[in-house]
């Protein structure tokens, strides 16, 4: 789940407050989707951090910011003391919030996530029905097994966002998948542009070219028009380009009155407000960005967060190489570093399904 409480930007030699942590408490799951980074199963995988390491991560938490916690996976119900993260996290004064499939929540486990202090849950629905969902989810049955648990956690009063990856098999059932999300009743609709890590790394037919992304993104800016419920674009850094580049046309101010939380965030967040704990304790820049930063094991994760090279490297627009490193949108936007790394092989390299030219390359070649 994602949530634009990130500074936009933050020098080089000072570390910003961490906003959002990603903390993947295991990497069990019951679906093999896709797009997935794991090569999921439901035993639990070795050497995930122990009830003890985990409640001692967690304190460390407020050293960093105040930042918002996402229990992840896997799919963290697998993880039998979750409960008690959560509350230990909530009792810090932190916002605890989860990102199961959806397909294990039932009437008991909703009413102990909510006991627990669960503030919001985030559920994956690739396709406006079954076929297309458990089509992409890879297990007959999770597309209903999603809207179940989605319906105890009405039930049980806990807030809920429909995550959505985009390929270029559900770009046009967009329309149809945002009506699921009013009629469920979500408080939020966020979409992902696909990553090819993981099981994605096999999935080339399914990523958008640089001119459909560029379409996308602009339906989408025309499409938020259209709603009250907050939606967010993820994994898609240009967007907040975008987003100006068209406010600017139509005269109007990027502010929170006008764009929401959208008018203060950033695109790529890795490093500089949001971070990926994995289920043995490495720190990465995100889930998608496989480079250790850190060992929460045997580096304190606040060290971790300040002094890291490459989050470092990720503050720093001279680090940049390509047209990330002139670019005028740097600071709204960063480029996907994951995308950058896994199509590039270097993750400073510019983005690679970005299809804006600066203006000061624009100038240089007039």
């Amino acid at each position: 789940m994602t949530h634009p409480h990130a500074a936009a930007h933050a020098s080089s030699t000072e570390a910003p407050a961490c906003r959002l942590i990603a903390w993947e408490v295991t990497r069990s799951c019951n679906l093999a989707c896709k797009h997935c980074r794991a090569e999921a199963h439901l035993e639990p995988y070795p050497n995930e951090l122990s009830t003890a390491e985990a409640v001692a991560l967690i304190d460390t938490f407020p050293q960093v910011g105040s930042p918002i916690v996402i229990f992840t996976g896997g799919d963290p119900m697998l993880r039998p003391d979750v409960y008690d993260l959560v509350a230990h996290a909530a009792a810090l004064g932190l916002r605890p919030v989860m990102s199961p499939n959806g397909t294990l929540i039932t009437a008991e486990t909703a009413q102990r996530m909510k006991a627990a202090g669960v503030q919001r849950c985030s559920i994956s629905i690739d396709g406006p029905d079954a076929a297309s969902h458990d089509a992409f989810r890879g297990v007959p049955g999770a597309f209903a097994g999603a809207l179940r648990g989605i319906e105890h956690l009405r039930q049980a009063g806990i807030p809920f966002q429909i995550n959505t990856t985009v390929t270029r098999s559900n770009m046009e059932r967009f329309p149809r998948i945002f009506e699921l999300c009013e009629k469920l009743g979500a408080a939020a609709w966020h979409i992902f542009l696909l990553v090819p890590t993981g099981r994605a790394a096999s999935m080339e037919e399914e990523i958008i070219s640089a001119t459909e992304y560029e379409q996308v993104l602009h339906w989408f800016y025309d499409f938020r028009k259209t709603t009250s419920m907050s939606l967010k674009a993820t994994c898609a850094p240009h967007y907040y380009r975008i987003l100006r580049q068209r406010a600017k046309e139509e005269g109007i101010p990027v502010t929170p009155e006008n764009f929401g939380l959208d008018a203060h965030t950033r695109g790529c967040l890795g490093g500089i407000g949001f971070c990926f704990i994995s289920h043995t304790g490495i720190v990465q820049p995100c889930g998608y960005l496989e480079l250790a930063c850190g060992d929460v094991r045997t580096t304190p994760f606040p060290e971790i967060w300040r002094n890291s090279a490459i989050f470092r490297a990720f503050r720093d627009q001279s680090q940049y190489q390509g047209k990330c490193g002139v670019c005028e949108y740097h600071k709204v936007c960063g480029g996907c570093r994951a995308r950058a790394h896994t199509m590039r092989g270097n993750h400073m390299a510019e983005e690679p399904l970005c299809s804006y030219t600066p203006a000061r390359l624009q100038r240089q070649s007039s």
